[in-house]
């Protein structure tokens, strides 16, 4: 009977945790996972090209909440509201699931004193993480056309004055890009290294003292 009782207690603690996040947090949540030995998350991402269509994303959530609730105990959603006027946080309260605080990933990043202070300094600022530095012609040129039509640029990024480049990692290779975009859209830049900020905070909070096992991490663009 004792080791029947072990045995159940072994199997219910090793029981995962499933994250949904952001395709455009994937990378760093990986990261954060081996940092600090969270083999029991399971990482599934949406598609971060969503953030172009945020209506789409709290039915895309509800979607895989509901598909793969039944084989994990606990999910958690890394997702701020990005956009969405508060359909993200309607959807967690009829699911019965939890997100990352905040409005938006800049927000977290930067933690809500600095990212409140930067835009107050400079209301008209366009800000970049590592993702976006990465990733600015497949999220930002293309889509609003600029590639095709650079004469745009005075319509989207006018009443813009500076590009700050929030960094999650110390990468020269991401800073030339970063500042690149700045001098492409004709804006000041400023690179502010905030390292993974309330997104480690808020996840170790949450998941370092949970047992492990193997993680099964899904790509950038899982559905």
């Amino acid at each position: 009977m004792f080791e029947e009782h072990q045995s159940a207690r072994h199997k219910s603690a090793e029981r995962p945790i499933l994250v949904i996040a952001c395709g455009a947090l994937a990378r760093e949540i990986e990261a954060l996972s081996r940092r600090w030995g969270w083999k029991h998350l399971h990482l599934k991402c949406i598609d971060a090209k969503l953030h172009n269509r945020p209506a789409e994303i709290p039915p895309r959530l509800r979607k895989m909440i509901r598909r793969h609730r039944s084989a994990y105990e606990e999910i958690f959603v890394a997702y701020a509201d990005c956009g969405t006027g508060g359909g993200i946080d309607r959807v967690l309260a009829e699911e019965g699931a939890q997100r990352l605080e905040g409005a938006h990933c800049y927000e977290f990043f930067a933690g809500r004193e600095r990212f409140a202070s930067l835009s107050m300094a400079e209301p008209g600022t366009f800000y970049l993480t590592d993702f976006l530095a990465r990733h600015f012609d497949q999220f930002v040129t293309k889509p609003l056309g600029l590639d095709r039509h650079p004469e745009l640029r005075n319509t989207y990024f006018g009443n813009y004055r500076k590009l700050v480049y929030l960094s999650q990692t110390e990468d020269a290779g991401l800073l030339e890009s970063a500042a690149q975009a700045a001098a492409r859209l004709d804006l000041e830049f400023e690179h502010v290294h905030c390292g993974y900020g309330e997104l480690e905070t808020s996840l170790a909070a949450r998941f370092s003292r949970r047992q492990s096992i193997p993680i099964a991490a899904e790509g950038n663009n899982g559905a």
